[in-house]
């Protein structure tokens, strides 16, 4: 039986953390190649640290996408977050494109051909959850934990916190009574600022933003408020510490509170599974919570590199269903064809829609009039309810 009572914490981190620098990078590049050419293949690895960056990885897409294009890219993503610093410069970093053509083994077995639908970029295992903590669906330490840092990166956008810089990392500590969150019981904010501010004027900087952030009377007691606890961060950045894409799987799903198959999501274009699947995963199980069917829903997906059809679909409604969790799963394969083909087509993943996705978590968000963030529509709940009514 699970718990009733407990605490739970997730994290964050901002667009301006170096591993979210990596995967603005690697998504801007997919969105580039996505927007001259739908059915373009990217695989796009970024690395950062001190006026580094550095692409690598494998494409497939029209020539006039050359080094010197991506290169602008990069820059124009490291300007965009605010990077302006003697350590990490948009400008003045040197940027490295290692970029080659696409395997034709893994094309071979991606690529529709004859009698063949198009087979999965890759093997694996994706993970999808929904839950009613939030009304995003989402489990509410990992979405406190993303408004923080939004509210904080609006304000230093617009200007009206001058003193913050870019990189920064939330936590939130959730009381769990009776398996509901009911208060926070600690809140971390670390906030890479100006050279002339204390720790003392950084928690009042970051205070307000934190206030917004949590629902009325859930702020935690003083001594559990802790910003900037080693006392300094002015070097922050890649110039702090180096960067890699795919390295805050965690951040950019379910804070902790669900599984996750393993897989990285930027720099991937929608044949590759670790993505796509994901989203169509989280599809499908918002859509069963927003159904009614549950209150919260876990599914997994399977799939084998070069087969285009799902190896299993798994459903766990955590013993608060109102329908037959093997139903459910009948249901779901009936509902929506899962094969690489065609979730893109059903979420329109073939649009230049994913380095909005890089920071502030691919879950949990509003979908978008462009297509943005298809995959949080709940446009199936309706013909839920009626498959069980």
């Amino acid at each position: 039986m699970s718990r009733a009572d407990y605490l739970f914490t997730s994290e964050s981190v901002s667009e301006g953390h170096p591993d979210k620098i990596c995967d603005r990078i690697s998504d801007a590049v997919v969105d580039l190649y996505l927007s001259s050419e739908a059915e373009a293949r990217v695989a796009v690895e970024t690395l950062t640290t001190t006026n580094l960056i550095v692409l690598a990885g494998e494409v497939r897409g029209p020539a006039t996408i050359t080094p010197e294009l991506l290169e602008e890219t990069a820059r124009s993503c490291v300007r965009d977050i605010g990077y302006e610093q003697d350590g990490f410069h948009w400008k003045k970093a040197d940027v490295q494109v290692h970029v080659h053509s696409q395997s034709a083994d893994i094309a071979m077995g991606v690529d529709a051909a004859g009698n063949k639908d198009e087979g999965a970029g890759d093997q694996g295992i994706m993970f999808g959850y929904a839950c009613r903590e939030t009304e995003a669906f989402m489990p509410a330490p990992i979405h406190l934990s993303h408004k923080i840092l939004r509210n904080m990166a609006e304000a230093r956008h617009s200007g009206a916190e001058p003193g913050l810089a870019p990189d920064s990392k939330s936590q939130v500590t959730l009381v769990y009574e009776n398996g509901k969150p009911v208060r926070a019981k600690s809140v971390v904010v670390s906030t890479q600022h100006a050279e002339n501010l204390s720790q003392d004027d950084v928690r009042e900087i970051v205070r307000p933003y934190v206030l917004n952030a949590l629902p009325d009377g859930w702020m935690c007691e003083e001594d559990e408020f802790y910003v900037n606890p080693t006392g300094n961060f002015v070097i922050g950045g890649p110039d702090g510490d180096a960067g890699l894409t795919g390295r805050k799987i965690i951040v950019d799903t379910y804070g902790g509170a669900a599984p996750h198959g393993g897989g990285a999501f930027s720099g991937k274009d929608p044949t590759k599974v670790d993505r796509s699947a994901a989203y169509a995963a989280r599809y499908l199980a918002k859509n069963v919570v927003a159904a009614g069917l549950a209150d919260k829903c876990t599914i997994q997906l399977a799939y084998a590199i070069g087969v285009s059809k799902p190896l299993s679909l798994y459903c766990d409604l955590g013993g608060t269903g109102q329908v037959d969790e093997r139903k459910l799963e009948d249901t779901l394969l009936d509902i929506m064809n899962l094969t690489p083909r065609g979730i893109r087509e059903h979420l329109s993943l073939n649009n230049p829609i994913y380095a909005r996705t890089a920071a502030y978590g691919h879950f949990g968000r509003d979908p978008e009039a462009d297509g943005g963030f298809s995959w949080e529509r709940v446009d199936l709940a309706d013909d839920l309810k009626s498959a069980f009514a």
